[in-house]
């Protein structure tokens, strides 16, 4: 068995793992614990991990568990990446967002691969020169692979860009995106990579704002059928007429839209209900009203700390970040004590 400090995690390389949940890590760990062993191997490349990342998460956590490795052979870099993306899209249940990216990150690297730019310094050296491969012809390459179009790759290779620059500006929002707690579009995405560096951050910031839902869409309701000609304006409310007429016009004949010159004919009860409903008397708050911020803190609480339990595991591993949560743990517990007292 590998010594596990001789492991190391490339942030590059774990970049591009599709992170569990919180719930996801939890599971398996608990399998694992159930097995008493880590059946798969963590497969690394010098000494880095580029699979197995939870998997060695657990292993440092419970450090009595056994565990073997595999060892990859890879000419470089950009060929453990375009490994890495390949062996995810082909064994998760990705989202579109985390689809995209990877796939932007293979046609990346694959192109690095394959000699990268013409006009970089390593292709004007010489270098490789015979082994370029030209950039649509390793385009058309990643889209049949991936069962996509040309174009689906070419965007796909702007919005991992766009992500990235998003992750450097504000750390944590490639994770945010791709988990879906945020939902900016493709094109927002892609504009923070051209966008200059020091406008990255408010950028990101506004693009990452939680979009309140769309309303759904009402349907336009049809015109009454039959409507009474509105009274003359000498005629007062009681005495307008209210019976209905006594002859309604044939079904072929249109009743909506009026004919040039004609009187417009519109439901007079449906007016009168319209001018009353315009104004409504205007409550107070009360503390039955304001419940709603009670439970809404709450979520938001348990909704942000799951968020960074399961971004960032290492809290509930390391033995300062535990203690550091126990605090803040019994803080809260303090204070609901408090206000239980009260109560």
């Amino acid at each position: 068995m590998m010594n596990l400090n001789a492991l190391k995690i490339d942030p590059e390389f774990q970049g591009k793992i599709p992170p569990l949940t919180f719930e996801e890590l939890n599971q398996l760990e608990a399998n694992i614990l159930r097995d008493g062993r880590i059946i798969n191997p963590i497969i690394v490349w010098q000494g880095l991990i580029v699979d197995g990342h939870n998997r060695f998460t657990i292993a440092k956590k419970h450090p009595e568990i056994p565990f073997t490795t595999h060892e990859k052979a890879f000419a470089n870099r950009y060929e453990a990446i375009i490994w890495i993306c390949k062996n995810q899209l082909g064994r998760r249940n990705l989202t579109p967002e985390q689809k995209k990216y990877l796939i932007g990150k293979q046609y990346e690297a694959e192109k690095c691969a394959n000699g990268g730019d013409r006009k970089s310094p390593a292709a004007k050296s010489g270098y490789g020169k015979r082994n370029l491969i030209g950039a649509p012809k390793t385009c058309y390459k990643v889209a049949a692979e991936s069962g996509v179009g040309r174009t689906y790759v070419i965007e796909a290779e702007h919005y991992a860009k766009g992500l990235d620059a998003a992750e450097e500006a504000v750390p944590g929002t490639r994770q945010k995106v791709l988990s879906g707690e945020v939902k900016p579009t493709a094109a927002e995405i892609a504009s923070v990579a051209r966008a200059p560096p020091e406008e990255r951050p408010a950028l990101v910031a506004e693009i990452c704002k939680l979009k309140p839902p769309k309303p759904p869409a009402q349907k336009q309701k049809a015109p009454p059928a039959v409507a009474a000609p509105l009274p003359d304006a000498s005629t007062s409310d009681e005495k307008a007429p209210d019976e209905e007429p006594t002859s309604t016009p044939a079904p072929s004949e249109p009743i909506f839209p009026q004919k040039e010159n004609e009187p417009l004919k519109v439901d007079r009860q449906q007016i009168l209900e319209i001018a009353n409903n315009r104004y409504h008397a205007k409550q107070l708050a009360d503390g039955a009203a304001m419940l709603c911020e009670v439970s809404g803190a709450a979520n938001t609480m348990i909704r942000r700390w799951e968020s960074v339990f399961r971004d960032y595991p290492d809290i509930l591993t390391d033995t300062e970040n535990r203690n550091a949560v126990k605090r803040n743990i019994q803080k809260i517990k303090d204070y609901l004590q408090k206000l239980e007292d009260k109560l």
